[in-house]
């Protein structure tokens, strides 16, 4: 089958819309006061899913490229600030369609889970960080990988070897990793029961006797790499591969769908298109999926 950036609009909108049909409890997203809707939720989560695709960063050149190139597809047109707020308020299903997507595959049911966090960088300069709205919210962290402090937020991703998302969430940079990790299962702990003998992969810096031992108790095995201090842990040859494959999901996340450059600057604007980002990779995992493609979370086929 012919694959490209159109089949997989199509593939979505049509799933898309079926579900928020066929979903009593899925109410349509609430339209801003002075706002007509003439864009369905399906129309718009395929377009915020396709402007991240495409790499298009501005949400005002993204509109004039729509009525540029897509208007066959689109064809009533919103403006920029409309584009925008109705994206915002749309939030909940965008997160919804991640979980929805994930579980529409064989890899949802994987038990082998990969687990990262990765910096999300809200500023840089001192008066972005005193005026910002996403102050109090984003604070200063460390990146060890690449040695330096950022203003912002961390991403905290749980996902299969393929790239597929389980579970995310962002959290304050300073809170411990440890912490926010166990905090992501104790809200959803029939993830864990569903999936008896779960294999839960991390880096270093997850190491700890309490945390190794609580993940125990829930019926997880921890495996990460060896401390210098440590005895030689068991499943080490399997890391030196695993390991890769955390590295390109985030790869895939910063290098091609701009997670960095994010452009968020309240709470609802960093969430949403932290959460749109999340959404185009699970897409295109789901469309390689169904379409029988021997790399599943490629985006070279989306991207122009």
């Amino acid at each position: 089958m012919h694959v490209d950036l159109e089949t997989l609009a199509t593939a979505l909108y049509v799933k898309i819309d079926d579900t928020l049909r066929a979903d009593p409890d899925l109410r349509p997203v609430s339209v801003p006061n002075g706002f007509t809707r003439t864009v369905s939720d399906a129309e718009l989560i395929t377009m915020a899913v396709m402007q991240s695709l495409l790499n298009i960063r501005s949400e005002r050149r993204w509109i004039r490229y729509l009525g540029k190139n897509l208007r066959p597809l689109f064809p009533v047109q919103l403006s920029q600030s409309g584009y925008n707020k109705r994206l915002r308020a749309a939030r909940p299903l965008l997160q919804y369609f991640i979980r929805h997507l994930a579980c529409d595959t064989d890899f949802w049911f994987d038990n082998h889970w990969i687990l990262d966090s990765t910096p999300v960088e809200c500023g840089r300069s001192r008066p972005t960080v005193q005026r910002s709205d996403a102050a109090g919210w984003a604070t200063y962290g460390y990146c060890a990988s690449h040695s330096r402090f950022f203003w912002g937020l961390r991403l905290y991703l749980i996902c299969t070897p393929t790239g597929m998302p389980i579970v995310w969430a962002l959290a304050d940079a300073k809170i411990g990793e440890r912490e926010v990790v166990q905090a992501m299962l104790d809200r959803e702990p029939e993830l864990l029961t569903s999936r008896p003998g779960l294999l839960l992969i991390t880096d270093k810096g997850f190491a700890a006797k309490r945390f190794e031992a609580d993940l125990a108790e829930r019926g997880v095995t921890l495996l990460r790499p060896n401390r210098k201090t440590e005895k030689q842990r068991p499943g080490q040859s399997l890391l030196k591969t695993v390991r890769q494959l955390i590295e390109s999901v985030n790869d895939t996340l910063k290098g091609q769908l701009d997670l960095e450059l994010h452009g968020g600057r309240t709470f609802d604007g960093i969430a949403t298109r932290i959460a749109q980002r999340l959404l185009a990779m699970t897409a295109a995992i789901w469309h390689n999926h169904k379409t029988g493609q021997p790399v599943t979370r490629s985006l070279i086929a989306y991207d122009h």
